[in-house]
C-alpha cells in the first residue's frame, strides 16, 4: 500500500483554518484511476487522523481533570467551532468517494467495508443536524462534568464515588450499608440534573433521526453505527437468551451468597463482600504497581503482549495526554468517572484512562483496556485510517477476551497473586462470575434504550416504571425494601446512555465471543487462543463483522442456544474453583 506525505508535520489540526485548505485540496484533486483513488483515501485518512488526535488529546486532558476550566473550554471550543465545520466537508468527501468508487471499481475484498460505511454516511447526512450534534456533544460534556464532580464525605474524608466502591468489600455489614447509602443519597441529589440532561438528549436525538427520514432514533442509530450484520430481532433474541440461561444462574448464585453470608434478605450492599468474611482483595497499591503487575501477567501469558503494554509507561503518570503520555490510572477528585482506551491516530499511540482504587475490579479494568490498546497497536500499520479500528462488537472482543485469557496469569511471578493461592482462587472465581453477571445488565441497558427511543414522548415516571420492569426481569435476587427510590434511578449510573447512545449491546455480543475464545484456550491451548486473538486483531476493521469473528475462531451468534452452552461451561468451571 502507498504511504502518505500529504499532512505537514507542523499541522495544528485543532484549528479549522489550518485544516480547511487540505480539505479543499482533497475535494479539488483530480482522480483518474483506482490507484489514484487509493492514494486519495489514504491521504484523506491521515488528515482525519490529525483532526481526531487533536480532539482526543483535548478530551483526555478534560476527563483527567474536569476542574481544569481551560481544558474544558478548549474541548468545548473544538466541538462547537471546529467539528461543525468539519462535518460538511466530511459529507462532501464521502460523497465524492462513493462517486469515484463507482467510476473506478476497486478490489471488493479490500474495499467493501469502507465503501459500505461511506455510503451509509452519505445517506444519513443532513446539514441541519450539525448544530443538533454540537448541542449533544455539549450535553455530553455537561454530563461528564456533573458525574465527575460527585464526592461524599465518608470515613473522615472526602472521596470520589469510584473510591467509595472499596467499602462494598468490607466485612462489616453496617459499614457496607452506610457507604452504599452515602453514595446512593449523593446520586439521588443529582437525579433531576441527570434527568434534565437525558431529556434534552432524547429530544435532540429524535429530531436528528426524523431529519434523516427515520420515524425514531432506533433505526437511525443502527445505520449510524453501521449495524449491517444484525437487527433489532437479534438483540431481542439476546435479551431472551440472557433471561432464560443467565438470569437463573445469577440468581442462584445470589441465593447461595445469601445463605453463606447468613443474611435474609440479600441487599444491594451484600453483592461484593467475601462470603467467608475475609477482607477485600487488595492486589495492588497505586497506578505504578498496577501497571507493573499487569505487565508481569502479560509476560506469563505471551511476551508479545507484555512488550506492547510496557511500551505505554510505568503507571505513575497523572497528566493526561500532555507530553505524549499514554496512561492516567489513579482515581482522584475532579477526574471523570469510568475507564477508556483512546487511540491517537496521527501519532498512533494508545492512551488508557481509568479510576484505580486498589481493587480487584481495577485489575479487570486494566487488562480490559490493555486489550483495546493491543487492538490499536496490532492494527496501527494499516494504511487506511478507517481500518485501524473495528466495529465495536469486535473491538470489545479484544478487551473482554483479555480479561479471561489473562485470568490464569494473575498469579505469575511479579503479578498480583504470586505465592497467594487463596486470593488467586478468589480473584479467579470473581472474574468467572463477572463474565456472566455482566450479561443481564447489558440486556437491561439495551432493552431500556430500545424502549426510550421508540417512545420518545414518555414521561420521567413512565421511564422509571419501565426501568423497574426491566430490573424485575433481569436484576439480582436482592431486596429493595425501603430504598425503592434508588432502584428506580440505577440507570443513571451508566454513562453510555448519555454519551454513547445504543452503545452497549456490543458488550454482550463481544462477551459471548470472549467466552468462546476462553473455551478455545481451555480446549486447544492458550497459544492457539492468543494466535487467533492477535491474527484477528491485526485485521482491524478491514473485514465485515462475521469475518472478524471467524478469523478469531468464533461463531458470530448471540442467540439463546450459544448463551446456554456458554453458561453451562462457566457454571462447570465455577464448581472447580474454591470459594
Amino acid at each position: 500500500m502507498p504511504t502518505s506525505t500529504f499532512i505537514p508535520a507542523s499541522l495544528d489540526a485543532a484549528h479549522f483554518s489550518s485544516v480547511e485548505p487540505l480539505l479543499q485540496a482533497l475535494l479539488d484533486r483530480p482522480v483518474g484511476s483506482a490507484s489514484q483513488l487509493e492514494q486519495w483515501l489514504i491521504d484523506r485518512g491521515e488528515l482525519a487522523a490529525a483532526c481526531g488526535e487533536a480532539k482526543a488529546n483535548m478530551y483526555i486532558t478534560m476527563t483527567c481533570d474536569t476542574e481544569d476550566t481551560a481544558a474544558s473550554a478548549a474541548f468545548e471550543k473544538f466541538i462547537t467551532e471546529v467539528e461543525p465545520r468539519l462535518k460538511p466537508y466530511a459529507f462532501e468527501l464521502d460523497k465524492r468517494f462513493v462517486e469515484l468508487a463507482a467510476k473506478f471499481p476497486m478490489d471488493a475484498a479490500r474495499y467493501t467495508v469502507i465503501q459500505r460505511d461511506a455510503k451509509a454516511e452519505v445517506e444519513l447526512f443532513r446539514e441541519e443536524n450539525i448544530p443538533l450534534e454540537t448541542e449533544l456533544a455539549q450535553l455530553g460534556q455537561k454530563f461528564e462534568q456533573l458525574a465527575g464532580s460527585l464526592t461524599v464525605t465518608f470515613d473522615g474524608r472526602e472521596q470520589t464515588l469510584p473510591q467509595m466502591a472499596r467499602y462494598q468489600e468490607q466485612t462489616d455489614r453496617s459499614v457496607r450499608e452506610a457507604a452504599w447509602r452515602a453514595t446512593a443519597e449523593r446520586r439521588l441529589k443529582e437525579v433531576g440534573g441527570f434527568n434534565d440532561i437525558y431529556d434534552q438528549m432524547i429530544v435532540l436525538r429524535t429530531k436528528v433521526a426524523k431529519n434523516a427520514g427515520y420515524k425514531d432514533y432506533v433505526g437511525y442509530a443502527y445505520k449510524a453505527k453501521h449495524r449491517f450484520d444484525y437487527t433489532e430481532k437479534h438483540c431481542r433474541d439476546f435479551h431472551d437468551g440472557v433471561e432464560k440461561a443467565i438470569v437463573p444462574l445469577v440468581r442462584a448464585l445470589d441465593r447461595e451468597r445469601a445463605k453463606k453470608l447468613g443474611v435474609e434478605p440479600l441487599r444491594p450492599w451484600d453483592l461484593s463482600v467475601d462470603v467467608k468474611g475475609r477482607g477485600p482483595l487488595r492486589p495492588f497499591s497505586g497506578g505504578r504497581e498496577l501497571m507493573g503487575k499487569s505487565v508481569a501477567a502479560m509476560q506469563s501469558l505471551d511476551p508479545r503482549l507484555a512488550t506492547m503494554l510496557a511500551s505505554m509507561g510505568d503507571g505513575s503518570e497523572s497528566r493526561g495526554a500532555r507530553d505524549g503520555a499514554c496512561l492516567d490510572l489513579d482515581s482522584r477528585k475532579g477526574k471523570a468517572p469510568g475507564g477508556y482506551q483512546y487511540m491517537r491516530d496521527r501519532s498512533r499511540k494508545a492512551f488508557i484512562f481509568m479510576n484505580a482504587a486498589g481493587l480487584q475490579k481495577d485489575v479487570e479494568t486494566m487488562v480490559h483496556e490493555a486489550g483495546h490498546a493491543f487492538h490499536s497497536m496490532l492494527s496501527q500499520e494499516e494504511p487506511l485510517l478507517e481500518y485501524r479500528s473495528s466495529p465495536i462488537e469486535f473491538a470489545e472482543v479484544a478487551s473482554m477476551s483479555m480479561e479471561l485469557l489473562s485470568m490464569r496469569h494473575l498469579a505469575a511471578p511479579g503479578s498480583f497473586y504470586h505465592n497467594n493461592p487463596t486470593d488467586f482462587a478468589r480473584a479467579t472465581r470473581e472474574q468467572l462470575k463477572r463474565s456472566v453477571h455482566i450479561l443481564p445488565w447489558i440486556a437491561t441497558i439495551d432493552a431500556f434504550q430500545h424502549w426510550v427511543y421508540a417512545n420518545p414522548g414518555h414521561t420521567r415516571q413512565q421511564r422509571e416504571q419501565h426501568w423497574l420492569s426491566l430490573d424485575q426481569r433481569f436484576g439480582n435476587a436482592v431486596s429493595w425494601s425501603g430504598i425503592e427510590q434508588h432502584r428506580a434511578n440505577l440507570w443513571q449510573r451508566q454513562l453510555h446512555l448519555f454519551s454513547h447512545p445504543f452503545y452497549y449491546i456490543e458488550y454482550g455480543i463481544a462477551q459471548l465471543g470472549a467466552l468462546q475464545l476462553w473455551l478455545i484456550s481451555l480446549e486447544q491451548g492458550e497459544k492457539t487462543a492468543v494466535d487467533y486473538y492477535t491474527r484477528a486483531l491485526s485485521l482491524g476493521g478491514s473485514k465485515p463483522l462475521p469475518d472478524l469473528f471467524k478469523a478469531a475462531g468464533l461463531e458470530f451468534d448471540f442467540g439463546p442456544t450459544i448463551i446456554s452452552r456458554l453458561a453451562e461451561r462457566v457454571q462447570k468451571e465455577l464448581e472447580k474453583v474454591a470459594e
